[in-house]
């Protein structure tokens, strides 16, 4: 499986910005595509996780209320729409592949098999 995030990019704190993931190749295995967001000298932090056969989502507690995960089964995408953000969020956002979706294990960046190369989200105040 191979993913590619798009659409990161600059935003004023209080602002809205759409993040899209696009997987390719072998993508009939896995069932969890999950967001995490990194800065520098820190590790990744799970920020939210969709199930791909039903659309449950799961999210951080930091992002719940401002933040929803969606998926297009036709086009093979996830997306994380962001609102009300505020500097805290920047961030390079990378998008990951995972065969099962469990709640319990979503939030491990070692659950996911595959992931993007990251794209960054930057918040102005």
């Amino acid at each position: 499986v191979q993913l590619e995030e798009s659409g990161g990019g600059l935003v004023q704190a209080g602002g809205s910005l759409r993040v899209s993931c696009r997987a390719t190749g072998d993508t009939f295995n896995r069932d969890a595509m999950g967001w995490f967001r990194q800065t520098p000298g820190k590790g990744r932090i799970f920020v939210a996780a969709i199930s791909w056969a039903n659309g449950r989502p799961y999210y951080a507690d930091s992002v719940k209320g401002r933040f929803t995960i969606s998926r297009d089964h036709a086009k093979n995408e996830v997306y994380l729409q962001m609102s009300s953000l505020v500097p805290d969020d920047t961030a390079v956002y990378y998008c990951a592949a995972a065969r099962r979706f469990d709640v319990a294990t979503m939030s491990w960046t070692t659950t996911y098999e595959h992931w993007g190369q990251g794209t960054q989200v930057t918040v102005s105040s």
